[in-house]
């Protein structure tokens, strides 16, 4: 007729979950490094300095070639095209080493997505309380294993939640594990480890012959001048100011070139040789000279760890993490167990405001609870009277009566 009819509504079904995201893992890496190319070039954190070192090294080199290539009429032909050549093989292949050590994976290690669990052999018992107030397993920071005939004492990373291989180390400004870590170079700006090491250490010593080249044949450009040779310095400005630049730069890198070899030919890491001092004792990873130059030189180019192409399913769980840390961090366990058996409630109970629980209830004009027969049954209703009259002198609550409202507080 004109009246409305009545229609059944059939409650919401259950729809799929939702797809969960697949993206390359470069894109979902939790260290700090930038990648270019599809996550084909991995770069550290400041990844810019890489742009001021090549002004620092491609500046002064290509305006040495464009003066011999300006001189070339008034020298030897021969002589001015030999010069020019070899500066700019030598400047280019420098360039080439520096991209080439910034921009490859030093040696990675790949981070676990979660703690080990706890509930293993060689966890022991943690009786301290943490920060969330519960007695946690902790694992062990340090184990020993065996190189070469030695004891070596491994550290567990927190960050990558993994005991590092022998001779790794955690890279803070990069946040990851490095394998074989010499140091964090603030030129290149990047980790210098085992999968860069080698052309970190040509890119050092390609710079110091740079610099003595072009500081040589600057100096003979103005030898070559005619009359006194303040009179030639005076006229040829650029060449004095390549000369006390390189003059400069050669104490840096060829300190650095020097210090390397050293380290290279005892087998030992910047990082090892601030922090371990081996002179002072056996270096188990030590093979003679001429081993030690072979295997860091000469030897094949350890793979990569971490694919940063392959395919990863991103699940959305920060909102959830977020959460998990702030309000059940004291009742969660790094392996994602409950324990609710605890000397105390857990934080976020505690910080709950009871005071208007009971105020927020309907009471009747006789001052009793009137709960509300759709969400309470009757015996609860009278549960609640009773307990409702139990209060002490100061017409405060017990602690179990306040429980129990925030139960049914809940229950609504």
């Amino acid at each position: 007729m004109g009246g409305t009819k009545h229609q059944d509504f059939a409650p919401p079904s259950k729809g799929p979950d939702p797809p969960k995201l697949k993206k390359r893992l470069y894109q979902v890496w939790r260290g700090r490094n930038k990648f270019l190319c599809g996550g084909r070039l991995v770069f550290g954190p400041d990844g810019g300095s890489v742009l001021l070192s090549t002004f620092l090294i491609g500046g002064p080199a290509l305006t040495f070639c464009l003066k011999m290539y300006l001189r070339i009429p008034e020298v030897n032909f021969l002589y001015g095209r030999l010069v020019l050549i070899i500066g700019l093989v030598l400047t280019f292949l420098d360039l080439f080493l520096l991209f080439m050590t910034a921009a490859s994976d030093p040696g990675i290690v790949p981070r676990n997505s979660r703690p080990i669990d706890a509930d293993g052999a060689d966890s022991v018992v943690s009786l301290d309380w943490t920060q969330y107030g519960t007695p946690s397993f902790k694992l062990p920071r340090t184990r020993d294993v065996f190189v070469n005939g030695h004891t070596i004492r491994v550290k567990y990373c927190d960050t990558c939640m993994l005991y590092r291989p022998p001779r790794a180390s955690h890279c803070s400004i990069c946040n990851n594990c490095v394998q074989r870590f010499d140091h964090h170079c603030p030129w290149v700006g990047q980790c210098i480890g085992v999968r860069n090491y080698r052309t970190f250490y040509m890119f050092v010593s390609t710079s110091t012959v740079l610099c003595i080249y072009v500081f040589t044949f600057s100096l003979l450009n103005l030898t070559k001048e005619p009359g006194s040779l303040w009179r030639a310095m005076s006229k040829d400005i650029i060449s004095v100011t390549l000369i006390v630049y390189c003059f400069i730069s050669v104490w840096f890198v060829g300190g650095l070139t020097a210090f390397h070899f050293f380290l290279i030919s005892t087998n030992q890491t910047t990082y090892e040789n601030f922090r371990y001092r081996y002179d002072r004792k056996e270096n188990p990873y030590s093979q003679g000279m001429m081993k030690n130059i072979k295997e860091t030189l000469f030897s094949k180019s350890v793979p990569s760890m971490v694919n940063f192409r392959e395919w990863v399913i991103q699940e959305d769980n920060s909102f959830v993490d977020s959460i998990s840390q702030r309000y059940c961090g004291d009742i969660v366990k790094p392996n994602g167990k409950i324990d609710l058996e605890l000397g105390k409630p857990p934080s976020f109970l505690q910080n709950l405001d009871y005071n208007g629980i009971d105020e927020s209830l309907k009471k009747d004009k006789g001052g009793n609870v009137n709960l509300d027969p759709y969400f309470f049954p009757t015996d609860q209703e009278d549960k609640y009277a009773t307990e409702g009259s139990l209060a002490d002198d100061d017409g405060t609550e017990f602690s179990s009566q306040r429980t129990s409202s925030a139960t049914y507080r809940t229950q609504a």
